[in-house]
This record gives structure tokens, sequence and C-alpha cells, in this order.
């Protein structure tokens, strides 16, 4: 059985994000989408290789830093 083609709603949904961030990660991020006339159609396989691959990760999403604060609390100086 071939897997069928969803929407950017249907996308969306399947990722818990605004249609926004699927048609920007379209533009900028590379994610796998195919123009059928004015229509964007995915395979949610193909998402889930890419969100796994890390395409969805803001270029400026980085780590929090760990807080040396708890650690230094207890010292004398």
């Amino acid at each position: 059985m071939t897997e069928p083609w969803v929407s950017v709603e249907d996308v969306a949904a399947h990722l818990g994000v605004a249609k926004d961030s699927v048609y920007r990660w379209i533009e900028g991020k590379g994610l796998p989408a195919h123009k059928l006339g004015k229509l964007w159609k995915f395979k949610l396989s193909e998402v889930d290789v890419w969100v796994r691959a890390g395409g969805a990760v803001d270029s400026d999403d980085k780590p929090a830093p760990t807080s040396t604060r708890s650690a230094k609390r207890g010292s004398t100086r």
C-alpha cells in the first residue's frame, strides 16, 4: 500500500506546530515538500526523517548553559 500525500494542515497537526512554521521550513530549511499546482503536499515519512535529522532546529538554538551558581553557592571565598 502506498503512503498518501498530505496537506500543510496535516503536517502542522502531525508535528504540533502552526501552518506558518511549515511554510517557513519549506522556504528556509528544506522541509521535503512537493508543489502540486498551488498546493504543497507531503509524505509524512519524509517529514519524519527530516525532523529526526535536525531539519527543524533553528540555527540560533543553543543548549542552555549549565549554571555554576549553585555549585559556587556552598563555597566560601
